[in-house]
């Protein structure tokens, strides 16, 4: 063991070492670190749960790729492609696509005999990944979708069905504007909530073959292929494979295909995640500044209270440098002291808020209706390693007190 370390361990676990001076300045140099970590901690679990929960929302509704024709991200109302058997096995044999299935839609109105609301009947096959629905579902069940015959069954959010008074089994009346108005009398099997206003108030989810009979469309014809990916960091990426192969080129019938990924059809709610990004390192870099600034009064008060002590280590013969690195060793003991509470609390809150859910937030304004939370092992270590790493970076330059500290004039404090 180095002498500075040694020296640092000896202060540290010495009992006398909390002189009446420096108690109050290492209780408060503690208490900063470890409110800094756990603010660091709880912000970026809670900002990092956000995200992933808004985007697995948006995702759900929309899968991560599209494929489709050109005017589907302006309106409902859209141009139909073919999305055949031999296409559907071409999309799943890209690497990095994990599931493929069709989708129609028609935008709509339900009337009640009380209400009227409009919406977008969404239609899926057989295919359909019933994962994000089943999740969020809240009454009732998920029917068999199929694209061969359909049962008139529907499931609704508890937006709508709270706004129109209707339950499982309830038969609703929906109307359908073309060149005359259409119109199909379907049955409530099932209610979700995802707390997602935006698509909760827009969507009923039904079987392809009734979207297709509604359309007057071909077998083969839908609004397009939905895909979801393995891995969302190579969203991107996969994106463009897809799109040099499919983008532009025409069905058999002439309409082009377009290929857009869920960033691209959704850029509001995308830049307003990545602006979260912004709120995370503004937060950083004040409680990282915090216990850095609270060490460094330590720091410097513990260094004068020690006068003494420096003066007889340099009449034996320690140089500066040897002592201090004694000082920033037992300043990462306090540190790391003041880590382990504050590691302590922020994996507490976040183990009691994704068990007990005990923060609520209004759904309305957020799109949820508890405070999400996320842990991530990466950057839990990389915020740990951070704080300690900056926090004795900024304890360098109150170190240099030690050098105009001289043994002859040290002898005034024994």
């Amino acid at each position: 063991m180095s002498l500075p370390l040694f020296l640092a361990r000896r202060i540290y676990r010495d009992s006398d070492a909390e002189k009446q001076v420096s108690r109050p300045a290492v209780l408060i140099a503690l208490i900063g670190v470890a409110i800094g970590l756990a603010v660091m901690i709880i912000t970026v679990s809670v900002i990092v749960g956000f995200k992933s929960e808004v985007r697995d929302k948006v995702v759900g509704f929309g899968a991560h790729i599209q494929l489709s024709s050109a005017d589907a991200a302006r309106s409902y109302e859209t141009r139909p492609v073919v999305v055949n058997d031999s296409l559907m096995s071409a999309l799943s044999a890209y690497p990095e696509v994990r599931h493929v299935q069709r989708y129609s839609t028609k935008p709509g109105m339900i009337k009640t005999a009380e209400d009227f609301q409009g919406m977008v009947l969404k239609g899926v096959g057989p295919e359909f990944d019933p994962a994000f629905f089943s999740k969020h579902l809240v009454e009732g069940e998920l029917p068999q979708f199929s694209d061969s015959a359909s049962s008139n069954s529907v499931i609704i959010s508890k937006a709508l069905a709270t706004k129109l008074r209707l339950k499982p089994g309830d038969k609703i009346d929906t109307y359908y504007i073309q060149e005359n108005v259409r119109a199909r009398r379907l049955q409530i099997v099932g209610i979700y909530q995802t707390n997602f206003s935006e698509y909760d108030n827009l969507f009923l989810l039904t079987d392809l073959y009734l979207v297709n009979r509604l359309n007057n469309w071909k077998a083969e014809q839908v609004s397009g292929a939905e895909l979801q990916v393995r891995n969302y960091d190579y969203l991107e990426e996969t994106t463009y494979q897809i799109a040099v192969d499919m983008d532009g080129f025409p069905d058999k019938y002439g309409v082009s295909y377009s290929v857009r990924n869920i960033e691209q059809l959704n850029p509001q709610i995308f830049a307003w995640l990545d602006i979260l990004d912004v709120n995370i390192w503004v937060i950083l870099i004040l409680m990282v500044g915090v216990a850095g600034f609270t060490m460094v009064s330590g720091l410097l008060i513990i260094i004068i209270e020690r006068t003494s002590m420096i003066g007889v280590l340099k009449s034996l013969g320690a140089n500066n440098t040897t002592i201090r690195k004694v000082f920033l060793w037992f300043s990462v003991f306090l540190i790391g002291k003041g880590m382990l509470w504050g590691n302590a609390i922020g994996l507490a809150f976040y183990f009691i808020q994704k068990w007990l859910r005990i923060f609520k937030l209004n759904p309305e304004t957020y799109n949820m209706d508890t405070v999400p939370v996320s842990f991530n092992i990466l950057l839990f270590l990389l915020l740990n390693i951070g704080t300690l790493v900056v926090s004795v970076l900024m304890l360098l330059g109150p170190s240099y007190l030690i050098t105009r500290i001289h043994p002859a004039n040290s002898m005034r404090y024994e």
